[in-house]
């Protein structure tokens, strides 16, 4: 797998104290793995208090990925072209499809729409 990239179910699992995806996260770093979070997804759970210490812990060992003109424009035509999807599943799926990375998510069938069945979704 080229990387890991969490959603904001992950993000939230993580927060919680998940023990599944910190055991994910674990082993991905013991390999050497990089995690991504892209920043939609930040955007989308930090609430900006006290709450956000171990999603602001596990951002030191993470890649925040950016979103810029280019990959919005694609989250785009991507989310109109897959009935149902979401603005930030589809930011998150262009990401994932570019480098080839796992995704790990708390919706794994939206965002399968989005990936393809090449992407290994791991669902917490």
């Amino acid at each position: 797998m080229a990387g890991l990239t969490l959603d904001a179910g992950a993000l939230i699992a993580y927060e919680r104290g998940n023990t599944r995806i910190r055991w994910l996260l674990s082993a991905a770093f013991d390999r050497g793995v990089t995690a991504t979070i892209p920043a939609v997804v930040l955007a989308e759970v930090w609430r900006g208090d006290a709450r956000d210490a171990p999603v602001a812990r596990l951002m030191k060992w993470c890649r925040i990925e950016p979103l810029d003109e280019q990959r919005a424009r694609a989250a785009g035509k991507l989310r109109r072209s897959t009935a149902g999807a979401g603005a930030v599943d589809a930011c998150v799926a262009i990401g994932v499809r570019e480098r080839g990375d796992a995704i790990v998510t708390s919706d794994p069938d939206d965002l399968r729409r989005l990936v393809g069945s090449r992407i290994r979704i791991i669902q917490i």
